[in-house]
C-alpha cells in the first residue's frame, strides 16, 4: 500500500513539474512575442512620425512659391501669384525672343537662361 502511495506521489510531482515547465515555456514565448510586437510598434510609430514630417513639409503653403523662386531661371516662369496655386493652366510663361542658332556648337556652349 505504501509503495502505491509513493508511486502516486512521484507521478503527481512529475506531473506538476511538467505542468510548471510547460507554463514557464508558454509564458516566455508570450513575453518574447510581446517584446517583438512592442519593437514593431515602435518602428511603425517612428515611420509614421517621419511620414507626418514629410507630409507637413510637402504640404506647406509656401513650398510652391519657394520652388518657383528657386527654379525661376531654369524654368523660365514668371513669379506665381496666390490665385495660380490650384491650376497649372493659369501659370503664365514669359514671352521670349527665339535665339538665332547658326552653329550647333554654339547651342552646346550656351548657358541656361539665355
Amino acid at each position: 500500500m505504501r509503495s502505491l502511495f509513493y508511486v502516486l506521489t512521484a507521478l503527481s510531482v512529475i506531473g506538476l513539474a511538467f505542468w510548471a515547465y510547460h507554463e514557464n515555456y508558454t509564458t516566455q514565448e508570450a513575453q518574447a512575442r510581446a517584446e517583438r510586437l512592442q519593437l514593431r510598434i515602435g518602428e511603425e510609430r517612428q515611420r509614421l512620425r517621419m511620414l507626418r514630417a514629410e507630409w507637413a513639409y510637402l504640404n506647406r503653403p509656401q513650398r510652391l512659391r519657394d520652388l518657383a523662386d528657386i527654379n525661376f531661371d531654369r524654368l523660365g516662369l514668371l513669379p506665381l501669384q496666390p490665385y495660380q496655386f490650384g491650376k497649372i493652366d493659369q501659370v503664365s510663361f514669359p514671352k521670349r525672343d527665339p535665339l538665332p542658332i547658326t552653329n550647333p556648337v554654339d547651342v552646346m556652349n550656351m548657358e541656361v537662361g539665355q
